[in-house]
């Protein structure tokens, strides 16, 4: 018997998608996310402390350009660490940035949905799939430094802070 390529028969069941649902939220996706202008693009780093779980977390990100006016998409992948077990946490923000005046700065705020990936080491090495979600607050600066103050729901960190760089293209 053939299996579907996209999903096994029981997510169908659950979920049906036609092919032509699926292609045009594939094109709206794509045309949604380059839309924005290249010189605001970035990628970054950032490292910082979660409660509830306690850890050490640092990780990476991408940002986008403007897709509107001050909206942008800020996927990142965090890694934090403690005994006995570690997480990892896949970020797929969108965030708005409200400028605060001529300063540079602008103050943020946003979310998105989450991935987390928790390994236990004890009493047996496991690695489990959960799903989660974030609100982010935040300042960042034109520069690229930034500040994060991200609330968690579901199975991601319940609070997250964490201060960044985001290396951003030159304008011509």
């Amino acid at each position: 018997m053939a299996t579907p390529l996209l999903a096994p028969r029981c997510v169908h069941r659950f979920f049906p998608i036609s092919g032509r649902f699926l292609l045009s939220g594939i094109v709206l996706a794509v045309l949604f996310l380059t839309g924005g202008t290249a010189t605001a693009q970035g990628i970054g780093f950032q490292a910082g402390a979660t409660v509830d779980p306690e850890q050490f977390v640092f990780g990476t990100h991408f940002e986008s350009g403007d897709i509107t006016r001050g909206f942008r998409f800020k996927p990142a992948i965090e890694g934090g660490f403690s005994s006995g077990f570690s997480l990892v946490t896949i970020n797929l923000e969108f965030l708005y940035h409200i400028p605060l005046g001529r300063s540079g700065w602008s103050l943020y705020q946003g979310g998105g949905p989450a991935i987390v990936l928790l390994r236990v080491e004890e009493p047996v090495d496991d690695l489990s799939v959960h799903a989660g979600g974030v609100l982010t607050f935040g300042f960042a600066h034109e520069g690229g430094f930034f500040t994060d103050f991200k609330f968690g729901g579901g199975d991601s960190p319940e609070l997250k802070f964490v201060a960044g760089y985001t290396f951003r293209k030159r304008k011509p």
